[in-house]
């Protein structure tokens, strides 16, 4: 049995993914009165998907430092490459299309599912730091 999983890098992993959701949302609330506004949402099977490929491989502090190819420049694409567009229903008169009531919800939903995977996280360094105790 191994001491260190991958459990707490992909819970660590989704947090990020959660928090750059919750700011995509919160900028479609920001810009709920803005015309022409298309609302924005994170692909966050996608984002979790490339960020757990990424996490496998080998990962780079600095991006001057040499990747696993040799090359030098930046890690693989950060989760901004995965906010896209979405129909957030029935435009108004000014052609924004956020709706405000959708909007709270995925928020809602984003902050409760963030705040489970914190509460994993506590529990994996819990048991972590049982272990290292002794059971102490």
């Amino acid at each position: 049995m191994r001491l260190f999983d991958t459990t707490l890098t992909q819970v660590e992993r989704s947090l990020d993914v959660r928090l750059s959701r919750q700011g995509v949302l919160a900028g479609n609330v920001a810009n709920a009165d803005t015309p022409g506004f298309k609302p924005k949402d994170v692909d966050f099977l996608a984002a979790m998907s490339q960020v757990m490929r990424e996490s496998q491989s080998l990962t780079r502090t600095n991006p001057l430092h040499v990747d696993a190819s040799g090359q030098l420049g930046a890690d693989a694409a950060p989760v901004d490459s995965y906010v896209k567009e979405v129909s957030g229903g029935t435009p108004s008169f000014d052609g924004n299309e956020v709706d405000l009531d959708t909007t709270m919800s995925s928020m809602a939903e984003n902050a409760i599912q963030y705040g489970a995977n914190a509460r994993a996280a506590t529990a994996k360094l819990a048991i972590l730091k049982y272990v290292v105790s002794e059971g102490s």
